[in-house]
């Protein structure tokens, strides 16, 4: 049995007319920039989020540094974030001229928010938790600690669509937010596309601006933006993708509830889901002793996973001018070594599912 990792073939031809029907309705009209699709988008994802903003723009890295910029955070700045992430969250940071500062993770890969006080100095001025994989991280506390300490909190909610935490949607507890609507998320557009939140109207406004060159109009730029716009084509599919979110991030649930039900040892760790918490399931990721040897015995029998990812941020080669080395995060290190995504998409079936699982059993001899 084959059990492949992505959808995406899949999954155009489930939503094959739909999409070919976005397609027609937007190229013609014959307008492609900042268009109604986009307009609509926005709003419909602001109220799916329960936020008073949403901007649509190019990807989720423009959305973190988007709402970096517009909370005035740059040179001499610090930043505090964790070290098991996309790069992005990372480049984010220090693209707007700041510095990121990294906490250690719990075992399910999120920010400890037990280390975050001990992390800040004089130059903080932001808190970026990472809501890895589709699970919230500890937003009560993060949030009690940004209140107590003055700081801003922007959620890098790249994978948190259709996430929820104590019954809010991810991305609405802090300052703002950066979402992802890559091709590998649960709700993904046709390429690389984002979009940020915000309560904020001052910031709606700046980021507004930001995304298409500072112009007010066509002939007055009142700041120096970039070129950053979620197209009208993208912004129609999302729509359309939208209301089928709830149905991929259950279907995606069910699967990792049948992973759960027959992966029975301890050689392969899955982080629990607590009662506050709703995971989307963006990835699954699983801890797994001898994880090379485990994802080469799947592949031999048709199984695709992915190492997401193997590197903590804090040593990459990228960071080495941030200073720190091997052993200064032992949590993330450690979970870097072990992490393996099993394949779990919303267009596998129990079967499939059911197959990987008995074959890690069965890796493991049980």
């Amino acid at each position: 049995m084959k059990v492949p990792f992505i959808d995406l073939q899949q999954r155009y031809q489930e939503e094959k007319s739909e999409l070919l029907a976005c397609v027609d309705n937007v190229l013609s009209k014959g307008h492609l920039i900042l268009t109604q699709e986009v307009n609509e988008f926005e709003e419909q994802a602001a109220k799916y989020i329960d936020v008073k903003h949403v901007i649509g723009l190019n990807s989720g890295t423009d959305a973190l540094m988007m709402a970096l910029w517009a909370y005035g955070i740059g040179k001499g700045d610090e930043v505090i974030t964790t070290p098991v992430s996309f790069v992005a969250t990372t480049g984010a940071i220090v693209h707007v001229g700041a510095t990121p500062v990294y906490v250690d993770v719990c075992d399910d890969q999120n920010i400890d928010v037990s280390k975050i006080e001990a992390a800040i100095t004089p130059r903080t001025k932001a808190i970026m938790p990472v809501h890895w994989s589709g699970r919230i991280a500890n937003m009560d506390v993060i949030m009690a600690i940004a209140k107590k300490h003055n700081l801003i909190v922007i959620e890098d909610a790249a994978q948190s669509m259709g996430a929820y935490y104590r019954g809010k949607h991810g991305g609405s507890f802090g300052d703002a937010a950066a979402y992802s609507a890559h091709p590998l998320k649960n709700l993904n557009a046709l390429g690389d596309a984002g979009f940020m939140s915000t309560n904020d109207d001052e910031v709606n406004r700046k980021v507004r601006l930001y995304r298409t060159h500072g112009l007010e109009s066509r002939d007055n730029c009142v700041l120096y933006g970039v070129n950053s716009r979620l197209d009208s084509l993208n912004a129609e599919v999302l729509k359309f993708r939208l209301e089928r979110l709830k149905a991929i991030v259950d279907r995606r649930r069910h699967n990792v509830e049948l992973y759960k039900s027959i992966i029975k040892q301890e050689s392969i760790f899955i982080p629990p889901e607590k009662p506050e918490e709703h995971n989307s399931y963006v990835m699954f990721i699983t801890q797994a002793d001898q994880r090379d040897k485990l994802k080469d015995y799947l592949q031999s029998h048709d199984i695709e996973s992915l190492v997401y990812y193997g590197t903590p941020l804090h040593l990459h080669k990228a960071a080495a001018r941030f200073g720190l080395k091997k052993g200064d995060l032992p949590v993330a290190e450690a979970q870097c070594e072990k992490v393996l995504a099993l394949p779990h998409h919303q267009n596998l079936t129990d079967d499939q599912i059911t197959y990987v699982a008995e074959k890690v059993n069965a890796f493991y001899g049980v």
